[in-house]
Formats: structure tokens, C-alpha cells, sequence
């Protein structure tokens, strides 16, 4: 207990000793195809908006910004390499990664089937969450949405955790234990949500 508590007070220094610019160069790396969880970066953010030290609306702000910046990384990358060397790519390192091809597969099938707004869903849903930027650039979403999307859905789960941060401070185990609940909530959520989307949609095309 003690060494996670250590981890948490080095992570809570370290976004402290460089600020939202440090914020926003995490979320940038969390937002592309390297594994850096947005849980080890928002809410040491949060206890120190607690604190006093930080503006929450600033951080969400710069959490939001380097969402977008990591997920247009991803989009130019599968947009002008293409699905072949890009798959190949990440499954010849995928220890690197820490990446499943289930996982592409996954994440480019929900794309398919549930359209560009997976972009937005997709930002709320582990396991997909960092790859969904990946068939947005393969079938080239249009951009404006893409970033719409994908700054709706990053804001989101940036604000859920920014809060869990300022709520449990240091006790990662309860953050730990709220991020799985609000995990699954989300997923159903979302499940429901693209449910009624696509109903809606179907509906639509039949009466035009």
C-alpha cells in the first residue's frame, strides 16, 4: 500500500513540477498507439485541483486538446499508410504495444458496423479506446467530426476521472475500484446509446 501511495505522490509531483503543459504532452501519448493510461495522468491532476493548485476547467481543457492531437497521430498514420502496413506494423511489435490483434479487429468491426460515431463512443470504452482513431484514417472520416468526436468523448472520461482525483485523492484503490463501476456503467451506456442510434438511423432512411 505504502508503494502505491509513493507512485501516486510521484505521479501528483511530477504533473505538478510541469503543469498543464505535462497534462497535455500524457494525454497526447495516451491518445496514440503507445500505452499510457489516462488513469496514471488525470487523477493526480485531480488532487491537485483539490488542492487548489490547478484550474479544473484548464486541465480538462488541456486534457481534451492532447486527446485530439494524439488521435489525429493515429488518423494521418492509418490515413496515408493504410490498413496493411499499419496492422502489420503494430502486430510485429505488439509487445511493444501491449496490443491484441482481437483488439484492431475489434476496434475497425465496431467502426464498420456502428459508423463514425464509434469515434465518439469508442473514446469511452477500454480496449478500443486508444485504437478507434485507426479506422477513422483507414476509411478517411471526414476531420471535423473526427475531432468533434473524439474531443466530446476524450471530455468525457477526462472529467469523470479529473473528479474521481479530487474526491479520493490518494487512495488509488477507491479510484481503482470507481473507474471499473463507471467502466462498466459506460459500456452499458454506450451499448444502449449506439442501440438507439441506429434505430433512429434505420428509421430515417425508411421514411425518406
Amino acid at each position: 500500500m505504502s508503494f502505491i501511495i509513493e507512485t501516486i505522490n510521484f505521479l501528483v509531483n511530477l504533473v505538478s513540477h510541469l503543469g498543464y503543459f505535462g497534462i497535455f504532452i500524457g494525454m497526447t501519448i495516451e491518445s496514440t498507439i503507445i500505452p499510457f493510461p489516462t488513469e496514471l495522468i488525470l487523477p493526480p491532476a485531480g488532487v491537485l485541483v483539490a488542492r487548489g493548485e490547478m484550474s479544473y476547467f484548464i486541465v480538462l481543457v488541456m486534457a481534451i486538446a492532447g486527446s485530439i492531437l494524439g488521435a489525429l497521430i493515429n488518423y494521418y498514420m492509418a490515413y496515408y499508410l493504410g490498413r496493411k502496413a499499419v496492422n502489420k506494423l503494430l502486430l510485429k511489435y505488439k509487445r511493444v504495444f501491449f496490443i491484441k490483434e482481437e483488439e484492431l479487429l475489434k476496434s475497425e468491426e465496431s467502426f464498420k458496423k456502428h459508423g463514425e460515431i464509434t469515434t465518439f463512443f469508442g473514446r469511452l470504452v477500454p480496449g478500443i479506446r486508444s485504437f478507434i482513431s485507426l479506422p477513422a484514417g483507414f476509411y478517411k472520416m471526414n476531420l471535423g467530426r473526427f475531432c468533434l468526436f473524439t474531443g466530446l468523448g476524450a471530455g468525457i472520461w477526462g472529467a469523470l476521472l479529473i473528479y474521481l482525483g479530487m474526491l479520493y485523492g490518494d487512495n488509488q484503490s477507491s479510484i481503482d475500484s470507481m473507474i471499473s463501476s463507471l467502466t462498466w456503467i459506460i459500456v452499458i451506456v454506450v451499448l444502449i446509446a449506439i442501440s438507439v442510434y441506429i434505430y433512429l438511423h434505420k428509421k430515417s432512411k425508411r421514411i425518406l
